[in-house]
C-alpha cells in the first residue's frame, strides 16, 4: 500500500523501506547515520558556554524525560516496542508501534504503488503496438465529463477548494456535474461558475436513477457521501474512475474503537469503500498515515487547503469579544505560542527546549506587573489532554531558571484556535524537513500574527524573511533571540511586526493554490481513460493565472452570514448514525449497509406482500373445497390425473404479466448486467429484463437467465465483450421456448436513464403500427444517432464509427466481413452507408419481426465469430484493442452497437423511426434513395443460410480442436442434422417395435407349469351304484 505497505512493522529499519529515502537497507537499526539535528549538536561549533549549558541540560532532561513520560524506558527481555513510546495525540496513536524517532526524519509519505501504477501505465501506453501495425486517432467531439459527488451544499472550506478546483480546470477542458444527497446555500456557488446541480436522494425506494457511465470520471467529496457508494460497488459501474477526497480525521479515530469493540465486519465494511476508490486523495501528510488501517496502495496527498484560513476566519467572527481576558492574560501580557511538527516524535521535547533556551535572554526585555511577575508569557502548543507532557515541559522550563507561571502547556487538541488567536507571535519550533507547508503555521498566519520559523526549504519556499514573517538558521538557534528583539518593542509588537503579520495574512489565505490546481489536474491525467471520440485536456500551463493564485472566496461572500457549521460534530454525527443503521440492518449485504433502511423496508413489505397471498390463496381453497362441485365419472378422473402426472413439470405460475405478453404482438427485451441497472428497468408487461448474469439478477422479476440459455455467457470475457449481443444470441437459441410472440425488440437501459426510451404514447403508437403491418417487414428504431451526445457534430456513419473507436472502425470491419465472406484479396471498399438526409439507430433500441429477428442473428454470430478470430489473441492477451485507446473490456461492443443499421440496411429493410415521446413515425433511407446501393447479395437470406449451413456442418461432422467462437453462440443446424435426428427417431421407434415384439414372444415361449392333480367326475351309473350300497349298508 501506498506509504505503509507492511502495516505496523516490528522493526523500526522496515518502518518506511517502502517510501522512505534517508532509509537504506545499508543502514539497519543499530548503525544507521545521525540525523542532522544530530550532527549539529556534536559537530558544530557553538559557543563554549552555551555547548556546556546545552549538555548538561540535555543530561538531566534525558533522565527526566525517562522517568515521567510513560512507556519511554526501554525494557529488557520479550517485551515489545509498543510499550516504547508514548504518542502525544490521539490521533497519532498509530506511531506507538513505530520504534524510537529521532528527530522525525524517517517520517515522509510517498505513494509508491500508485506511482508505480501511473509508470506502468504509462510505459504501456508508449511501448504498446496496435494490431496490425494500425495507428489510433484521438477525435475531439467532446469534452471530458467528470462528476463530483457532495453529501450536502452546505458552507464549508471543502466546498471552497473543490469549486476553486472545479473552476481552474473547466479552463483547460473539464465539464463538470454536482450531485449532492442534500441541497444547500452552495448550489447557487455552482451554478455561479457555470455547473449544473443535481439533487438526489440517496434512500428512495427507486434508487439513485443516475447513469454514471456518462462520465469519464466520478469525484466524491468526503466520507458522508458513502451512501452512493452502494451504485459504485455494483456492475455495471465498478470500472469507472473514481477519486475519493477525504478531509476529516473522524473516521480515522473511531476506526480504533472499531477494533477495541470487535466490529470487525463494519471495518471491513469501511475497507471494502476504500479498496473500490481508484485513489483516496488526502491534503496533507498526516491524514493517510492515521488512515494507514484502510490503505491498500491508492492513498494520495495532494496539499492545499483553504481549511487553515476558514477555521481561522470562523474562530476570529465567533470571539469577538475580548477572548484573552477569558483565557487569563492580561493586556499588557506578551503572549508568545512555540508550536511544532503535526508529527510527534522523540526528538520534538529537545527543539522546544532548544526554543526556550533562546527566548530565555529577552525575559529582561519585558517589563514588571504590580506583582513583579514578567508580562511575558510563554505557551507551548503540543500534546494532547491525556498526556503528561505538560508537567515535563514546565519542569524542564524551572531547570532553565524561567520563573513559575511564565512557560505553560496547552493541548492541541482542546484550545489551539483559541491559543493561537490571543498569541502576539508565534514561533515554530520544529526542525522537521516536512513535504508541505505545515498546517498550524498556515493558521498562525491567517490569525494576523508574526511569525518565526527556521529556513527549512518547504517553510523558506513560501516565506521571504521579514516580509511576510522572520526567518533563523536552523543551525544557530541563537539567532532566534535577535529575531525576538526586532518583533518586540517595549514589550509590543514592533509596527514592522505587525505590517508584516498583515502580509503574512493576506499570503496564508491563498496559500498552495497552485498545488492544489495542478495536483487535481495532474492526477485526472493519470486516473482517467478518456474514449477516442473525447478531446484531451489541455495542459495546465495553458490555464489562466488567476485561477492559480487565489481560493473563490469573493464566491463565498455572499454566504458569509450562513450558520457556522462544525465539520467534525456533523462528521461524528454521520458515524454515530450510521453505526446504528449498520446494527438494526441485514447483514446479507453489507456493502449496501449505508442504505440498510431502504433495504429492510423493502424486504418488509415484501414479506407482508407474500403472508398476505398466502393467506388469500387459503381462504379461496377453502371456499372452493366447500363449493359444491361436480366430480364426473372415475374415468374421467384417471384422466385427468395422467394428464397432471405428465404435464408436473412443465406447469408454472403465471402472472398477469407473462399473460398479457402471451397475447400481445410484440415484446421488448431489457438487457442488463448487475443492480445498479434495476432502477432502469420497466415493469409493465410489454418489457422482459434478460440478465446477462445469474448474480445481479432482479429479486421476484420473471427475468430470463440469459447465462442459462448460452453457456458462453458464463465467461466474463465474453459476457464483457458481446454486451447486448449476449442477450442476442441468448434469446435467439431455441427462441420458441421463451418468445412466443411474432416481433421482439430490445431496449437498452441507457436509453431509459438518458429518457429516451419509449413513452405510453409512442408504445402504443407502435404497438398499433405492428398490428395493422402499416410499414411491413421494417426496424422500427427510437434512440437516433444524429441526437447522441457523443456525434456533437453531426457526422456520417462512418466518420461516427470511426470516431467512437479510435479511428479503426472501418479497418475492423473490412477484416471480420474478408475473413467472414472468406475473400482473399484486400476489400478496398465497404458496405455504403450514404448520407441521405435519414439517420440511424444507436444503443441497441429497436424492435423487428421475429423471423427477422433470427436472421440478422444468423448474420451476427458468423460477423461477430470472424471479428474475434482477427482481435483475440491481442485482446486476451494484453487487454489491449485496436479500437480503443486504454484496456478495454468491452473492445469491439461500440462497433456491434451499429452493425443493425448495415445489416437493415442493405438486407432491404425499412427503417422508420419513432419518436419516443410522441410516437410519430418516419422512415428514413426510403427504397428509391437506396437503389445501386445496397449489398442484397451478400445480406440476403439464402446467401446467410448457406454460409450458416456450411459452418454448421463443419463444426457438426469434423469437430475442429481449433478455437472457434461460433458453435458456443447458439444452434448448430444444417440438412444433415435433420437427416441425422430423422434416422434417430426411425431408429428409436424400431427399438421400441422390437422390444415390444420381443415381450410377446417372451410371453407366448412362456413355460407353463404342469398341473400336480385333477379331479374326474364320476360317470352317473358308478354314483348311482355307490349310493345303493350305502343304502343296503
Amino acid at each position: 500500500m501506498g506509504s505503509l505497505e507492511t502495516g505496523i512493522p516490528l522493526k523500526r529499519d522496515n518502518l518506511f523501506r517502502s517510501f522512505s529515502s534517508v532509509r537504506t537497507e545499508r543502514h539497519p537499526f543499530s548503525q544507521r547515520p545521525r540525523s542532522r539535528f544530530s550532527r549539529f549538536l556534536l559537530f558544530k561549533k557553538l559557543d563554549y558556554l552555551q555547548w556546556i549549558c546545552t549538555v548538561a541540560v540535555f543530561l538531566f532532561f534525558v533522565v527526566l524525560f525517562q522517568m515521567f513520560l510513560p512507556g519511554s524506558v526501554e525494557k529488557s527481555g520479550s517485551s515489545s516496542l509498543q510499550d516504547n513510546v508514548e504518542v502525544s495525540s490521539e490521533d497519532f496513536k498509530f506511531l506507538k508501534e513505530m520504534g524510537v524517532l529521532d528527530f522525525g526524519e524517517d517520517i515522509r509519505f510517498e505513494p509508491s504503488k500508485l506511482l508505480d501504477k501511473f509508470q506502468r501505465e504509462a510505459r504501456e501506453a508508449i511501448l504498446y503496438s496496435p494490431a496490425f501495425n494500425r495507428t489510433k486517432q484521438r477525435f475531439s467531439y467532446r469534452k471530458p465529463q467528470l462528476a463530483m459527488v457532495f453529501a450536502d451544499l452546505l458552507v464549508d472550506s471543502q466546498k471552497l477548494l473543490m469549486v476553486t478546483v472545479a473552476a481552474a480546470l473547466q479552463e483547460i477542458g473539464y465539464q463538470f456535474q454536482v450531485y449532492s444527497l442534500e441541497d444547500g446555500p452552495v448550489h447557487d456557488v455552482w451554478r455561479t461558475v457555470g455547473i449544473p446541480v443535481t439533487v438526489i436522494q440517496a434512500f428512495d425506494k427507486t434508487g439513485i436513477v443516475v447513469d454514471w457511465l456518462n462520465y469519464d470520471g466520478i469525484l466524491v467529496n468526503s466520507f458522508e457521501a458513502r451512501g452512493v457508494f452502494s451504485c459504485f460497488v455494483q456492475e455495471p459501474f465498478k470500472s469507472l474512475p473514481l477519486i475519493w477526497i477525504i478531509h476529516e480525521r473522524s473516521l480515522a479515530t473511531r476506526s480504533r474503537k472499531y477494533i477495541s469493540s470487535g466490529h470487525i465486519d463494519l471495518l471491513n465494511d469501511w475497507k471494502r469503500i476504500f479498496n473500490r476508490s481508484s485513489v483516496v486523495v488526502f491534503p496533507n501528510y498526516i491524514l493517510p498515515m492515521i488512515y494507514s488501517t484502510f490503505d491498500v496502495g491508492n492513498f494520495f496527498v495532494i496539499p492545499g487547503t483553504p481549511a487553515e484560513a476558514w477555521e481561522a476566519d470562523t474562530v476570529m467572527a465567533l470571539h469577538k469579544d475580548n477572548l484573552r481576558v477569558k483565557m487569563g492574560y492580561e493586556l499588557e501580557d506578551a503572549v508568545i505560542a512555540i508550536v511544532g511538527s503535526q508529527f510527534m516524535y522523540r526528538g520534538l521535547w529537545l527543539e522546544h527546549a532548544i526554543i526556550l533556551q533562546a527566548l530565555l535572554p529577552v525575559l529582561s526585555d519585558f517589563p514588571l506587573d504590580n506583582n513583579s511577575n514578567s508580562n511575558l508569557k510563554i505557551v507551548v502548543l503540543s500534546g494532547d489532554s491525556t498526556s503528561n507532557y505538560g508537567v515535563v515541559f514546565e519542569e524542564i522550563a524551572i531547570n532553565l531558571t524561567y520563573p513559575s507561571g511564565i512557560v505553560k502547556h496547552k493541548a492541541l487538541d482542546v484550545n489551539a484556535d483559541n491559543v493561537l488567536s490571543v498569541a502576539d507571535l508565534v514561533i515554530y519550533g520544529s526542525f522537521l524537513e516536512e513535504q508541505s507547508f505545515p498546517d498550524i503555521l498556515m493558521k498562525a498566519m491567517c490569525f494576523e500574527k508574526p511569525i518565526i520559523a527556521p529556513d527549512l526549504s518547504m517553510i523558506r519556499k513560501y516565506v521571504d524573511d521579514r516580509v511576510n514573517g522572520y526567518l533563523f538558521p536552523k543551525e544557530n538557534p541563537k539567532f532566534l533571540t535577535q529575531v525576538i528583539r526586532q518583533v518586540f518593542s517595549n514589550g509590543k509588537l514592533s509596527p514592522l511586526a505587525r505590517n508584516i503579520a498583515s502580509i503574512g495574512r493576506s499570503t496564508a489565505r491563498n496559500l498552495m493554490v497552485s498545488e492544489a490546481v495542478e495536483g487535481y489536474a495532474s492526477l485526472l491525467v493519470n486516473v482517467l481513460k478518456l474514449p477516442s471520440e473525447v478531446a484531451p485536456p489541455k495542459d495546465v500551463a495553458e490555464m489562466p493565472l488567476k485561477f492559480k493564485e487565489k481560493w473563490q472566496w469573493h464566491l463565498f461572500e455572499a454566504l458569509s452570514n450562513s450558520t457556522y457549521i462544525n465539520c467534525t460534530l456533523r462528521s461524528y454525527t454521520f458515524l454515530e448514525k450510521f453505526e446504528q443503521q449498520w446494527n438494526n440492518a441485514p447483514k446479507d449485504r453489507p456493502l449496501s449497509a449505508d442504505d440498510g433502511p431502504f433495504l429492510y423496508s423493502i424486504w418488509e413489505e415484501e414479506k407482508n406482500i407474500e403472508i398476505a397471498n398466502a393467506r388469500k390463496r387459503k381462504e379461496e381453497e377453502e371456499l372452493k373445497d366447500r363449493s359444491d362441485q361436480s366430480h364426473g365419472t372415475w374415468e374421467e378422473v384417471y384422466r385427468s390425473a395422467k394428464k397432471a402426472d405428465r404435464s408436473k413439470q412443465e406447469l408454472h405460475e403465471r402472472d398477469e404479466g407473462e399473460l398479457e405478453r402471451t397475447g400481445q404482438p410484440l415484446s421488448i427485451y431489457e438487457p442488463y448486467f448487475g443492480e445498479g441497472t434495476w432502477p432502469f428497468l420497466h415493469l409493465s408487461s410489454l418489457y422482459h429484463g434478460i440478465g446477462l448474469s445469474t448474480k445481479g439478477r432482479r429479486p421476484g422479476a420473471e427475468d430470463i437467465d440469459a447465462s442459462a440459455r448460452l453457456p458462453l455467457l458464463d465467461n466474463p470475457y465474453y459476457r464483457d465483450i458481446l454486451g447486448e449481443y449476449g442477450a442476442f444470441f441468448a434469446i435467439a437459441n431455441r427462441i420458441d421456448r421463451v418468445h412466443k410472440n411474432a416481433w421482439i425488440g430490445f431496449q437498452s437501459w441507457r436509453a431509459t436513464a438518458r429518457k429516451a426510451s419509449l413513452s405510453g404514447i409512442a408504445e402504443n403508437a407502435l404497438l398499433n403500427a405492428i398490428e395493422t403491418q402499416r410499414h411491413g417487414d421494417t426496424l422500427y428504431f427510437w434512440v437516433r444517432m444524429d441526437l447522441d451526445p457523443r456525434n456533437s457534430l453531426q457526422l456520417d456513419f462512418w466518420s461516427f464509427c470511426d470516431a467512437i473507436n479510435a479511428g479503426n472502425c472501418k479497418f475492423a470491419f473490412a477484416e471480420a466481413l474478408k475473413r467472414m465472406y472468406g475473400i482473399k484479396h484486400d476489400l478496398d471498399s465497404l458496405p455504403p452507408m450514404p448520407v441521405d438526409g435519414g439517420t440511424w439507430s444507436v444503443m441497441q433500441s429497436w424492435a423487428l419481426p421475429t423471423r427477422s429477428f433470427l436472421e440478422f442473428v444468423m448474420f451476427s454470430r458468423m460477423f461477430v465469430d470472424a471479428l474475434d478470430a482477427h482481435m483475440y489473441d491481442e485482446h486476451h492477451s494484453s487487454g489491449q484493442c485496436c479500437l480503443s485507446f486504454s484496456k478495454d473490456k468491452q473492445c469491439y461492443s461500440r462497433l456491434l452497437e451499429l452493425l443493425i443499421n448495415v445489416w437493415a440496411y442493405h438486407s432491404a429493410r425499412r427503417m422508420v423511426y419513432v419518436n419516443p415521446d410522441t410516437g410519430v413515425m418516419q422512415e428514413h433511407h426510403k427504397f428509391k434513395s437506396r437503389r445501386g446501393q445496397m449489398w442484397i447479395r451478400w445480406f440476403s437470406y439464402a446467401t446467410l443460410k448457406s454460409m450458416d449451413e456450411d459452418l454448421a456442418e463443419e463444426a457438426d461432422s469434423e469437430h475442429p480442436t481449433r478455437r472457434w467462437l461460433w458453435p458456443s453462440t447458439g444452434e448448430i443446424f444444417w440438412s444433415g442434422v435433420y437427416e441425422r435426428e430423422r434416422k434417430l427417431r426411425h431408429r428409436q421407434k424400431e427399438d421400441r417395435k422390437q422390444r415390444s415384439k420381443d415381450k410377446i414372444d417372451r410371453i407366448r415361449r412362456r413355460t407353463h407349469q404342469k398341473v400336480i392333480g385333477k379331479y374326474v367326475k364320476p360317470p352317473p351309473e358308478m354314483k348311482n351304484s355307490n349310493t345303493s350300497t350305502a343304502g343296503l349298508n
